[in-house]
Order: C-alpha cells, then sequence, then structure tokens
C-alpha cells in the first residue's frame, strides 16, 4: 500500500524522515492515577466497613508512590502538600521507570 493513498478523501499525511511528529497525539486523553498503597482483606470484612473506619495500606509515610498512566507505571515520587492549596496534594516525581522496566499492567487497576 502506498504511504500517500487516498483516505476516505483525504491525503495521508507522510512524516519527513527523522523524528515523528508527537503534535499528533498531544491531544489524546490518558487516565491518570496516584496510587498511595493497596490492601488485602476478606469480604467479610470489606462489608463491615462503614464511615470513619480506616484501612491499613501496605505503604509506609514517605514511602514512594506510583504514578499510573493509563494502567502503566510510568513514575514514582513523594506526595506533597500544595503550596498555594492547603488543602491538596500533589507529587514530586523522584524517579521516572524506564519503559523496559515498567510492569505491563499495575495491578491496582484491575486492567
Amino acid at each position: 500500500m502506498d504511504a500517500e493513498e487516498d483516505f476516505g478523501g483525504e491525503e495521508a499525511y507522510v512524516q519527513p524522515e527523522g523524528k515523528p511528529d508527537l503534535n499528533l497525539i498531544m491531544d489524546i486523553p490518558v487516565t491518570m492515577q496516584v496510587v498511595l498503597g493497596t490492601a488485602v482483606m476478606p469480604v467479610s470484612n470489606l462489608v463491615k466497613l462503614g464511615r470513619g473506619a480506616v484501612v491499613k495500606l501496605n505503604t509506609s509515610i514517605g514511602d514512594p508512590v506510583d504514578l499510573i498512566v493509563n494502567g502503566r507505571i510510568v513514575a514514582r515520587g513523594e506526595v506533597v502538600v500544595l503550596e498555594n492549596e492547603e488543602s491538596r496534594f500533589g507529587i514530586t516525581l523522584t524517579e521516572i521507570v524506564s519503559p523496559g522496566s515498567r510492569p505491563q499492567r499495575s495491578k491496582t487497576t484491575g486492567a
């Protein structure tokens, strides 16, 4: 098939040799999650949870959190309180996970 073949009346864009044109994907939405930790419990304990219940996570204060994009861990960081918005959190990235060492799917997203 010719790269410049007509698709639906529009001429296909052919990127010059070299770097790909990332502008083509910049508006694609992604889902980002920050995972503080996980917990495992039997359903019998889960159904007893109510308002005010505390669920113990597998992490401690100061442990890195995972930044997950579309179900894949892409970075780790530390939770911070935003300076101008004391009631909001953010994360400071401390590690970018290299593509070769990324788990295929995060266990916490169920994907």
